[in-house]
């Protein structure tokens, strides 16, 4: 036994027993993370109200065709290849930007559609997209 010597002299124990100071100090712990969330230090302010919904702008629709003999279609309107970038710049310069769908028929050359997609990225036109025909099912 620590304590305790051989022979019989009574001197007093001069350590320290930490265990009841570590129960009370775990105790303190565990009521200070208790009640600390439970404590809200909130004022009360009378807020106005506001709408959190999203203005939805739906940019219109720039729908450009490339004909199989290499033609381009603005709308319904043939366009000359001269007059193509003009015309996606002054698009491009719009807010919202429109965006542009490109059809291409399916005989044309890929270079012609190549030819007009480095013309709408010139342009600044930043949404593109192709529209395409569901295949059916046999």
């Amino acid at each position: 036994m620590a304590g305790f010597r051989t022979d019989d002299s009574n001197e007093v124990m001069s350590e320290i027993n930490m265990v009841p100071f570590i129960d009370v100090m775990l105790v303190l712990l565990i009521v200070f993370i208790v009640t600390v969330p439970m404590m809200k230090h909130a004022v009360s302010v009378d807020l106005p109200r506001a709408s959190s919904e999203k203005e939805l702008i739906k940019p219109e629709t720039l729908r450009l065709s490339v004909q199989a003999d290499g033609g381009y279609l603005l709308g319904d309107a043939p366009v000359a290849d001269a007059a193509l970038p003009g015309l996606l710049q002054a698009e491009a310069a719009k807010t919202p930007q429109p965006d542009l769908h490109i059809q291409g028929d399916k005989a044309v050359r890929y270079e012609r559609v190549a030819q007009l997609l480095a013309m709408a990225q010139q342009a600044g036109l930043r949404k593109v997209g192709f529209v395409t025909e569901p295949a059916r099912a046999p």
